[in-house]
């Protein structure tokens, strides 16, 4: 039985990607050679790893002024690559504190200058996205984490700075219509809504760049990567090309407004359940909830036998919660059928 991937990342992806991507590695392009034993230099991959670049620009509606990169280290590593680029040797930066990996960008950027945390809600577990702030032209950048995967709270929109504004989209891009011009640079892990493990997507505006006054190491130097047009070094190719792969067929069904649409459809199905069942309460703040990770915990903790022993039967994978909020997390990215939502929804009402 196929089953109901809810699993927060690596997540569910299209199955039309998967089989596409087993070809590749049994023979790419009808070149007689697997997509794992090609050169990067090759002109199969090059060609992918152009139009991988440029499908996010044509998503993301946005011009030359951006580059489009795919690098490794995760996320994590943009915690210090974008304080090494962005953050002048004197200067300072502003971040929100929204969340695990919010807090873990923060301690990244404090090694490497000074760091002002501007707005948390550290003190509710991390239940709601705060707004009341400000951020003035003092600071280089602005830091924001738009979706946490952990707590279950995804910002709905975005404040106006008067200094660069950086978002770490890992777990909701490309899943909701944006102004992405509006951000100086995106960066995001590949494994929630674009493909594999591996792959690290970075968006940014090229004029920002060179003027922190300090010397960066090679491999953390943007303009490096753009020069080299993402291929510094080898790159994650099995990961970038599942990607492309899971950007095309974004695209060739409607892309991100399509996306959205189906997605806000499935949010809304599964928490108008926890909110009429009575077995069932949200989490996360009402106004922030995130509609790529709900989380959810039982009001009656003896029902969790039987409910836990439900939705296994059912199919159903990587439901936990984490263990930061306990409970349960149901994530729900762009591939992620409404059809399984209705699975999860029926064993709810059934306990």
């Amino acid at each position: 039985m196929k089953k109901h991937n809810f699993s927060a990342g690596p997540s569910i992806l299209p199955q039309e990607v998967f089989q596409k991507a087993s070809e590749a590695i049994l023979d790419f392009n009808g070149i007689g050679l697997s997509l794992l034993e090609i050169s990067h230099r090759s002109k199969d991959f090059v060609a992918v790893m152009d139009e991988a670049r440029a499908i996010v620009k044509r998503l993301m509606n946005l011009g030359d002024d951006y580059e489009v990169l795919y690098l490794q280290g995760g996320a994590s590593l943009q915690f210090l690559m974008v304080p090494y680029n962005l953050l002048s040797v004197d200067g300072k930066a502003a971040y929100t504190n929204t969340g695990t990996w919010a807090s873990g960008a923060i301690k990244e950027a404090k090694m490497i200058g000074n760091v002002d945390v501007v707005a948390s809600s550290k003190e509710s577990n991390y239940n709601y996205i705060p707004k009341d702030f400000t951020v003035g032209s003092e600071y280089d950048y602005f830091h924001c984490t738009s979706n946490n995967t952990i707590f279950g709270t995804q910002m709905k929109s975005f404040p106006k700075v008067d200094t660069l504004l950086v978002c770490d989209m890992s777990s909701d891009i490309f899943s909701r219509e944006l102004d992405f011009s509006q951000f100086d640079l995106i960066y995001a892990g590949a494994q929630k809504n674009m493909g594999p493990a591996g792959a690290t997507l970075v968006v940014v505006k090229k004029s920002i760049l060179g003027k922190t006054g300090r010397q960066i190491p090679t491999y953390l130097d943007y303009a490096v990567h753009i020069d080299k047009e993402s291929m510094s070094n080898t790159p994650p190719v099995f990961a970038v090309y599942a990607s492309y792969l899971t950007l095309k067929h974004l695209e060739e069904n409607g892309g991100i407004a399509a996306a959205e649409v189906k997605n806000n459809a499935k949010a809304k199905l599964l928490y108008d359940e926890i909110d009429s069942n009575p077995n069932f309460q949200g989490v996360a703040a009402v106004e922030d909830r995130s509609f790529m990770n709900v989380t959810f915990t039982l009001t009656d903790e003896s029902k969790q036998e039987a409910f836990d022993k439900a939705w296994k039967a059912a199919g159903i994978s990587g439901l936990n919660g984490h263990r930061s909020v306990g409970g349960y997390r149901a994530s729900i990215y762009n591939a992620m059928p409404i059809e399984s939502v209705q699975v999860l929804v029926d064993v709810m009402k059934s306990i």
